[in-house]
């Protein structure tokens, strides 16, 4: 799943998301971060779940065939436990290597725990909680989940509706459902760049304070 984060924007949809950050910043004090990461969490039940689930089906069909060829009847069980160890590890590497497949077994309720708690964790690991007036703004895309989550620091939070922000969430989804991810980033932070200028208007001495984009790769 590393390369997920690196083949979801090209360099030149970066340049165009780094111009749009500067663009929504000369209006306002906030400083805004969309961020791109490849997963969340790396998920290793799912690669047990999901291995377990295509080898045991497989195993017994396997074992009956090979049980008449090999003359040992079609329900040996140490056939079948041979059979399916081979599968259960080429399953596990496949699983985890293939991401769609991987989704499959993961649940929608655990992606969104771990990518609100991954949001959290780069609000702070990237200092957003430090700008100067508490006007930090997180837009992380977590590729592997197809989730993104909007977090803002407490000073924003005191003023902007929350649903407002689910507004943005909306715009970056669908846009990246329309294979226009880095069009839908740009106009989400052209919107929160509105958003924030109407609370936070920029200031004669306001600085840069935060990275304009950030991918991890």
């Amino acid at each position: 799943m590393k390369d997920l984060a690196k083949n979801f924007l090209s360099e030149s949809d970066r340049r165009k998301i780094d111009a749009a950050v500067k663009t929504a910043e000369r209006q306002t004090a906030g400083e805004i971060v969309p961020m791109v990461i490849p997963a969340a969490y790396h998920y290793p039940m799912a690669d047990v779940i999901g291995a377990a689930a295509l080898a045991i089906p497989l195993s017994i069909i396997l074992t009956h065939l090979l049980g008449h060829w090999l003359w040992i009847g079609d329900r040996n069980l140490w056939l079948f436990l041979g059979v399916a160890a081979v599968l259960f590890i080429l399953f596990h590497t496949l699983v985890g290597r293939i991401p769609a497949v991987k989704r499959c077994f993961v649940s929608r309720r655990e992606m969104e725990e771990e990518v609100q708690e991954a949001a959290v964790t780069r609000f702070f690991g990237q200092g957003l909680y430090r700008t100067r007036e508490e006007t930090g703004v997180l837009i992380l895309i977590s590729v592997f989940e197809h989730k993104v989550w909007v977090l803002a620091d407490r000073g924003i939070n005191a003023r902007v509706e929350e649903g407002q922000w689910e507004e943005i969430v909306a715009m970056i989804t669908e846009g990246i459902r329309q294979n226009r991810a880095a069009e839908a980033i740009c106009s989400a932070v052209e919107k929160v760049g509105e958003i924030l200028a109407v609370h936070f208007p920029v200031n004669l001495d306001d600085t840069n304070e935060l990275r304009n984009i950030i991918v991890e790769e």
